[in-house]
């Protein structure tokens, strides 16, 4: 760690997740506590003294999010308005049909909502029992073709959703493009992470949004639905807000979330652009720093505050536990750092590195020295984290150089002269593996790397283009004695 680096404070660049609460929502909240706290549904004076705040909200976020207020009801949180958003516009075009469109990086509420609608359900008179998905790839920097898109859409097609931004790598979508194709298939749009920062793109049928991801108190949602667009509950009827959201409405939270959008949304531009420019510097420095690391999502467009990088043959959750020993905290899409051991599907679809992930999120007001402490920090921690496995890094290590687990090698398999048994490992060990015994054959020889971890069939194929090696296939495993998992066959080139 270099001298004289304090690191006894802790600096928060993970807004992508939540973002601190903004100064004007903690004044408009404790000012509503006070003065909005009765039900607005009341004719009394302190439910219309109540009611006239939740107008007054409503109104500042329809300006915002360039809606009319009678389009825009409050939920619990983003999520639940996706998941509103998503049904109710299913059932109100279920006339329509029953298939449903949505890009392959949707957030996971997206992703639920449409295992729901795909699974068999009870159903009314005359409904499918089941509706169809389709979800439409990307491309390696996480951005779906228009094009693409539209030739997913079906006469059947009831409703197309697509994110403003994605959460996990910054990629800007091209909104306004796929909704010019969508034609009369209405477009829910995700916003989640853009409302507040950037101007709404046009052409949305639907918008979902969060006030924690912009300053807002947690708790507060936005549901938006177009004047003319089909839509009907998926819930029990309830009188409140327009009758898509049930249940009562959290009046001083809405009005501090409204106020913090306004106040966000106004220095907006100014802020984004400096915020552009540390991130620039940080997709920059980074990979001068620190040896086997690829920066994934789209390098120009893209959020201006947020970065993602992955790092060849590190733990995730061990790099996320050191940075906040640090002082620094981070987010990871990374399977080592989720309780399912399972990969990022956001990164899974973008077909990039999967292992060691880091996603930098800056907050409003972030300091370049923060910027510049982080990665003086970072080579070390990474450095530290390898240095046990013995790699010569940038080099791959050569035949000898590291001493092999006792249950490495097999005997050969019919296309591979080395068979790495990294059965039952999770990322990053395939890799490591792999990298520790590369040498061990001569050029033009074939290793095969067997692993039942589905990050391992993006890894590796990942450190082969990083490492100058050629990654052959995928095979069966019990072409080489294994009962489960697959053969990664790769030759070495250098």
């Amino acid at each position: 760690m270099p001298p004289g680096v304090a690191l006894n404070v802790t600096v928060y660049f993970d807004v992508a997740s939540t973002a601190p609460l903004h100064p004007v929502a903690r004044q408009a909240l404790t000012a509503a506590l006070d003065e909005g706290w009765a039900d607005p549904a009341r004719l009394y004076r302190s439910g219309r003294q109540a009611r006239m705040l939740l107008d007054a909200a409503r109104e500042t976020v329809a300006e915002v999010l360039g809606a009319r207020a009678d389009e825009i009801s409050f939920t619990a949180s983003g999520t639940q308005a996706v998941q509103l958003g998503m049904l109710g516009a299913l059932a109100g075009n279920r006339r329509r049909g029953s298939h449903l469109v949505h890009s392959a990086v949707e957030h996971s509420s997206v992703l639920h909502t449409a295992e729901r609608w795909a699974s068999p359900r009870p159903v009314a008179a005359g409904e499918a029992a089941g509706g169809s998905v389709t979800a439409v790839p990307v491309d390696r920097y996480g951005r779906v073709s228009p094009e693409v898109f539209a030739a997913a859409l079906r006469p059947d097609t009831a409703l197309a959703v697509l994110q403003s931004a994605n959460h996990e790598v910054g990629t800007v979508q091209p909104v306004a493009e796929v909704a010019e194709r969508c034609g009369d298939v209405p477009l829910l749009v995700d916003a989640a992470q853009s409302a507040g920062r950037a101007d709404v793109p046009a052409g949305w049928s639907l918008l979902a949004a969060s006030a924690h991801k912009w300053g807002g108190p947690a708790g507060v949602g936005v549901l938006a639905v177009r004047k003319g667009v089909r839509y009907a509950s998926p819930l029990p009827a309830d009188e409140r807000e327009s009758g898509r959201v049930p249940g009562y409405v959290n009046v001083p939270a809405i009005v501090a979330a409204a106020a913090s959008l306004r106040a966000v949304r106004a220095g907006a531009e100014r802020e984004n652009a400096r915020l552009h420019a540390l991130v620039e510097r940080i997709r920059t420095a980074v990979p001068q720093l620190v040896p086997e690391v690829e920066v994934v999502g789209d390098p120009v467009r893209r959020l201006p505050h947020l970065v993602t990088f992955s790092c060849l043959y590190v733990d995730g959750e061990v790099l996320l536990t050191e940075l906040d020993r640090a002082g620094f905290a981070v987010s990871s899409g990374s399977s080592c750092t989720s309780s399912t051991l399972t990969p990022s599907h956001v990164l899974t679809a973008m077909g990039v590195l999967t292992e060691g992930n880091v996603r930098v999120s800056l907050p409003f007001g972030a300091a370049a020295e923060d910027v510049e402490r982080f990665l003086a920090v970072l080579p070390g921690l990474v450095a530290g984290i390898r240095a046990p496995l013995g790699l010569d890094l940038p080099a791959p290590a050569g035949a000898g150089a590291a001493e092999a687990a006792p249950e490495a090698a097999r005997a050969a398999g019919p296309a591979a002269g080395l068979v790495i048994d990294a059965l039952g490992k999770r990322c990053p060990l395939p890799v490591i593996e792999l990298a520790k015994r590369i040498g061990d054959v001569p050029p033009g020889g074939t290793v095969a790397v067997l692993a039942d971890d589905e990050a391992a069939r993006l890894d590796i194929p990942a450190w082969c283009g990083m490492r100058g090696q050629e990654y052959v296939g995928e095979a069966p495993a019990a072409d080489y004695g294994a009962d489960r998992g697959a053969a990664y066959l790769v030759r070495r080139t250098a």
